[in-house]
């Protein structure tokens, strides 16, 4: 299964792929300027720059083999697609009970700021079919989209 690796020697921890992965998943998708300023609640990252000086790295969802929020999620939410091994999480279905969050080993689900009592990870863009716009629009290539483990 393809999925998104950071190569932080790389990262200048400009965040746009906090950016973007934020207005793709808006009620803008396709207009950066309409999504923070036109929508009533600012749209939210799935994926986050994490800053330790002198290293910066993107943290999202790793889509678990084991994925232990599918197996904490008390209300089926979280699921793993057996074909492509994406984890993804039914906003209609979740509770917020944050069980998700708690059993996550990389931090990576994290409760949704829009106000919405849900949990919110990275779904690898698979409603757009193709690549993860964070990877799409990072500009150092820091973030690689493969379904190899990224050797350096």
């Amino acid at each position: 299964m393809k999925r998104v690796y950071a190569r932080e020697e790389f990262c200048a921890g400009c965040k746009l792929c906090e950016v973007h992965c934020a207005v793709a998943h808006s009620e803008y998708p396709n207009d950066i300027i309409k999504a923070f300023l036109k929508q009533k609640v600012k749209p939210t990252p799935r994926v986050l720059v994490e800053e330790n000086q002198p290293v910066s790295f993107a943290l999202q969802c790793r889509h678990c083999d084991d994925a232990p929020c599918t197996k904490a999620c008390i209300s089926g939410a979280m699921q793993k697609d057996s074909l492509t091994g994406v984890v993804t999480n039914d906003e209609s279905r979740c509770v917020g009970c944050w069980t998700c969050i708690l059993v996550c080993p990389f931090g990576a689900v994290q409760r949704d700021a829009g106000g919405h009592k849900v949990a919110s990870k990275c779904d690898l863009c698979s409603s757009n079919g193709g690549l993860p716009v964070c990877v799409q629009n990072c500009p150092n290539g820091a973030l690689v989209f493969t379904d190899e483990l990224w050797r350096r």
